[in-house]
C-alpha cells in the first residue's frame, strides 16, 4: 500500500475531488448518483464521491500491486468489467475472514432465541364482506354487513359455514370460508394480529378491517411455534457471523487504504459508514 499522507479540504460543490492527485469529475460523480438513493440530493452527491473515491484508491492498489482476476458472472447473468474484478479479487486476496468458532455460533443462537423459532400456525376461516379503503360509502356497508351476520352467529355459530357460502367475497367460500393453515406473513399484519388474539374454536368478536375489506374471522387451532435445535440452525448462523466479519474487515481494510493516500474534496468516514460494494 502507498505511503503518503491524508490532506482534507472543505467540502463543496467547487472542491476537485482528487485521489493522490487523479481527480474524480463531476460527470463521473454524477452518472454514480443514481446508485445512491438517499433522503436529499446532497447525501446521495455525498454517498456517490464516496463511491467513486472508494473505487479510484482501490484501481490505483490493483495497479500498484499487478493484481489480476477473470470476470465473473453473477446469478442474475451480469458480468464483472475487468476493473471490478481485480477490485474483487484485491480484496479477497487482503482480507482474510476467519470461520467463528462453536463457541460463538452457540452463543450468538443462546442470545437470540427469537428468532429461531418457528412461527406458530393457524387455521381459521373467514367471511369476507369486500370493499375498497377508499369507497366511504362501499365500506360502511360492509360494516352494516358484517355487524349484521356477527349478530347471527352469536346467536348460532354452526351457521358460520353457511354464511360464508351465502355472503364471502373469497373464493374459500366454497369451503365454508376455510382458509386452510396460515403462518407469519401469509395475510395482512390486520388479520394476522387478530388471529394472534385468539383462542382455538373462538369467533372474533369484533369484524377485522384490511384493505380487501371487513371480515368476520374463526380461529379453529393454533399449532405454537417451537425454537429450532442449534443443529438445524448453525451452518446459517456460521454463515451470518462470517459475513458480517467480512465486511467488517473490508471495510477496515478500505478505511487503511484511503487513509494512506492523499485524498482531497472531501471527509473520509468512519469504517462502519464504508462499502467496497
Amino acid at each position: 500500500m502507498s505511503a503518503c499522507s491524508i490532506q482534507k479540504l472543505p467540502n463543496g460543490p467547487r472542491t476537485p475531488v482528487k485521489v493522490n492527485g487523479v481527480a474524480i469529475s463531476r460527470a463521473m460523480i454524477s452518472r454514480e448518483v443514481q446508485n445512491h438513493p438517499a433522503a436529499t440530493p446532497a447525501a446521495a452527491w455525498k454517498a456517490a464521491t464516496l463511491a467513486m473515491v472508494i473505487r479510484e484508491a482501490l484501481r490505483q492498489e490493483v495497479e500498484r500491486l499487478g493484481v489480476e482476476a477473470e470476470p465473473r458472472m453473477d446469478d442474475a447473468g451480469r458480468r464483472e468489467t475487468d476493473d471490478e474484478a481485480r477490485m474483487r479479487a484485491l480484496v479477497e486476496r487482503e482480507v482474510v475472514t476467519p470461520e467463528p468458532s462453536e463457541e460463538e455460533c452457540r452463543r450468538y443462537y443462546e442470545s437470540n432465541l427469537s428468532r429461531f423459532r418457528s412461527p406458530d400456525i393457524y387455521e381459521a376461516a373467514h367471511i369476507l364482506f369486500a370493499a375498497p379503503r377508499d369507497d366511504a360509502e362501499a365500506y360502511a356497508a360492509a360494516r352494516l354487513a358484517a355487524r349484521s351476520a356477527l349478530a347471527e352467529l352469536a346467536a348460532d355459530p354452526s351457521i358460520f359455514e353457511d354464511l360464508a357460502r351465502l355472503h364471502s367475497a373469497c373464493p374459500s367460500r366454497e369451503v365454508g370460508g376455510n382458509l386452510g393453515q396460515i403462518s407469519r406473513g401469509q395475510t395482512v399484519p390486520e388479520f394476522e394480529a387478530a388471529l394472534r388474539a385468539m383462542r382455538a374454536g373462538e369467533i372474533a368478536p369484533e369484524a377485522v378491517e384490511t384493505r380487501y375489506g371487513v371480515h368476520i374471522v374463526r380461529l379453529d387451532r393454533k399449532i405454537e411455534g417451537r425454537v429450532l435445535p442449534f443443529e438445524a440452525v448453525r451452518a446459517r448462523i456460521a454463515a451470518y457471523l462470517r459475513e458480517a466479519v467480512r465486511r467488517r474487515a473490508e471495510a477496515q481494510y478500505v478505511a487503511r487504504l484511503l487513509h494512506a493516500c492523499r485524498v482531497e474534496g472531501i471527509d473520509i468516514p468512519t469504517p462502519g459508514a464504508l462499502n467496497v460494494h
